[in-house]
């Protein structure tokens, strides 16, 4: 019952690519393009809900479709491949990067050469529909529908205040946008390692172009470091498949999970962890951890839209995937250890350099990358536990992050700047888009969020696997993440005599912000039903047992604390209306102005009071920190992978 729906989720947002690129840019037709986005994103959604209530009228269990009568979409994939080679070997050639079309030159002649050597000669699922895949149809589709929606209104204003310096082509955007939603779908639900490849690729073309779409000169620049570092993945990728296919003869995913935990123990066991860990590497690119974070950093120059979209809340998302499949065959391994200390690493030292950004947006990418890195940890050292708070962390972290990139790119068109020290009060200035900010960043990092659950349950099964070092950088970073955080957070609800700001937010894209608000909060409130229903299931799934990691009694008990969490201040607000203030002003070592903001020197100079935030800059900024920490952790690939490697052969 669920095979047109499958086709239909890849394919429709093609077809509606097209739509976005044919329609012509004009007022009238703006209009038509835009009417198009909303009913082909409530129709995505809508296509999510009827998957999910199949699989579950079905009875939850995997569906593994075959290659019968799938000829065609193979043939298609070879197709798919030379098109994305030749736009890339085009792009490559226009900017004078020639060596970076030679990524994905040769991994497009080796997945056809393997397509049609007779190597694969095993029957393979093309398409599996489990837990984890309808988890990630579920982000894809809900929270990537509302990210369209909200660029609606965003990309309108954003041409409006950068008509001058930046060409409206808003038609390529969103084509773009489309083909990346259909990208995904096909990648979470593939099992066939070669389809797999073909979204992957499709995936980091669709970041390049999006990273470039100002035509600036630094947005080139970044969109090629993003092209050639996701490409240099799908090279490791297009190894691991090959050389799994001329062992096993199969190319599926689940195959070779499978393969590798029963070769475990085996004089086959060595050999078989390199494909695992080659994908592996793949998945470390994608989800840009350290040494490969710069490329997540430098994609801040994007539209705000596709930061939200592709760089937080699904495509980086498509690395944790992998690692999560993969997760079961790296415990206990050198691949396991390697995958979870760079993630632990990351984490760590991408906590340490947020600190001393104040644009909003830095802090947003360091924190993605920090928390990937969690993420990416939890899936190396692969235990119950482990994937237990990997799965809450994905789930949080794609609604919150999706909801503050889209908060601080309507901030910066109502406040002209994203600057976190120009937040001053924002509560007072932008009701809304602060209090909605407030539940984003209290979901990151406060109890009872989940975020912090997660973070505490990885921590605990890093004890109780007695490793010191994933510990140490847990405590750590989760320290370090807080600072952060609490700036940022005390910043937004710190009183202020500045002048108020009109809202110049789009109906759209308060709606978008809005249903990611309420979903955070419900998200928490619905987390015990989430543990018992979806997320126990899943590790049955993946490990053939499940995990407590809370008793349901703590579960329903921080379901009570969050009522509290919003329940307290709006009552404290209330009561606030009715009080009688007599408020005084502070003595500021000089002659008050009649303004709490503002005082006379002893020079007879007029001094106003500013508050400002302590960030560290010279310390822990990028440019002192970023360079040892990619050479230690390229430092710790190639020593890994070569053990690894040297091990096999």
């Amino acid at each position: 019952m669920t095979v047109p729906i499958v086709p239909f989720l890849i394919i429709f947002p093609m077809i509606i690519a097209f739509l976005m690129l044919v329609i012509p840019l004009n007022p009238k037709a703006n209009r038509v393009r835009n009417a198009i986005a909303y009913i082909s994103c409530v129709a995505i959604m809508a296509a999510v809900g009827i998957l999910v209530a199949m699989w579950i009228a079905g009875g939850t269990k995997p569906i593994a479709l075959y290659s019968e009568g799938m000829e065609l979409a193979d043939n298609a994939t070879i197709v798919g491949e030379f098109i994305l080679m030749i736009v890339v070997t085009f792009l490559s050639f226009k900017y004078r990067k020639y060596w970076i079309c030679i990524l994905s030159i040769v991994p497009t002649i080796a997945i056809t050469w393997l397509e049609k050597s007779g190597y694969i000669t095993k029957e393979t699922p093309r398409i599996y529909i489990d837990h984890l895949s309808i988890l990630m149809c579920l982000i894809v589709g809900v929270i990537g529908s509302l990210i369209v929606i909200y660029a609606v209104g965003y990309m309108h204003g954003y041409h409006h205040y950068l008509h001058q310096r930046v060409q409206d082509r808003r038609n390529y955007f969103f084509m773009v946008l489309f083909i990346f939603l259909g990208a995904m779908f096909g990648f979470v639900l593939s099992d066939s390692l070669t389809w797999i490849q073909l979204f992957w690729e499709i995936t980091s073309v669709c970041s390049f172009l999006l990273i470039g779409y100002t035509r600036e000169p630094v947005a080139i620049r970044n969109s090629f470091r993003a092209l050639w570092m996701n490409l240099l993945g799908g090279c490791a990728l297009t190894i691991g498949i090959i050389m799994f296919a001329m062992t096993t003869g199969m190319n599926s995913l689940a195959g070779l999970v499978s393969f590798a935990e029963q070769a475990a123990g085996t004089p086959l066991g060595d050999f078989a962890i390199v494909p695992v860990a080659l994908i592996a590497f793949a998945a470390l690119t994608k989800a840009a951890q350290l040494p490969f974070s710069t490329w997540l950093l430098g994609a801040m120059v994007a539209p705000t839209p596709s930061s939200a979209l592709l760089h937080s809340a699904t495509m980086v998302k498509a690395g944790i995937y992998v690692l999560f499949r993969l997760s079961p065959a790296m415990h206990g391994t050198v691949t396991g250890n390697m995958v979870a200390f760079v993630g632990g690493f990351t984490f760590l030292m991408a906590s340490f350099i947020a600190i001393a950004q104040s644009d909003g947006k830095k802090v947003l990418a360091m924190s993605t990358i920090s928390n990937l890195g969690l993420m990416v940890a939890c899936a190396g050292m692969g235990t119950p536990e482990t994937i237990w708070a990997g799965i809450f962390l994905m789930i949080f972290h794609a609604v919150s992050k999706s909801l503050l990139f889209q908060d601080v790119g309507a901030t910066e068109n109502s406040l002209g700047s994203r600057d976190i020290e120009n937040m001053h009060g924002l509560l007072y200035r932008l009701p809304f888009l602060a209090f909605c900010m407030f539940i984003g960043i209290a979901g990151m990092f406060l109890a009872p969020f989940g975020m912090l659950i997660s973070k505490w349950a990885t921590l605990r099964s890093s004890i109780d696997e007695n490793n010191i070092i994933m510990t140490f950088m847990i405590i750590f970073g989760s320290a370090t993440t807080s600072f952060y955080w609490t700036k940022w957070l005390g910043k937004l609800i710190a009183q202020t005599n500045e002048e108020p700001v009109k809202d110049i937010t789009k109906p759209n894209e308060k709606i978008s912000i809005a249903i990611h608000a309420v979903l955070m909060v419900l998200l928490c409130v619905l987390m015990p039903i989430l543990t018992k229903t979806f997320v126990e299931p899943l590790l049955a799934e993946m490990f053939g047992k499940t995990a407590e990691v809370l008793p349901m009694s703590i579960l329903y008990l921080l379901v009570f604390i969050i009522v509290f969490v919003f329940v307290v201040p709006v009552i404290s607000y209330e009561a606030s209306k009715k009080m009688h203030a007599n408020q005084k002003l502070s003595y500021m070592s000089g002659i008050n102005t009649g303004k709490n903001d503002g005082f006379v020197d002893s020079f007879g100079n007029e001094r106003r009071l500013t508050l400002s935030n302590y960030y560290f800059a010279n310390r822990l900024g990028i440019r002192k920190l970023m360079v040892p920490c990619q050479l230690i952790s390229m430092a710790v690939l190639i020593v890994m992978m070569a053990m690894i490697i040297g091990g096999a052969f």
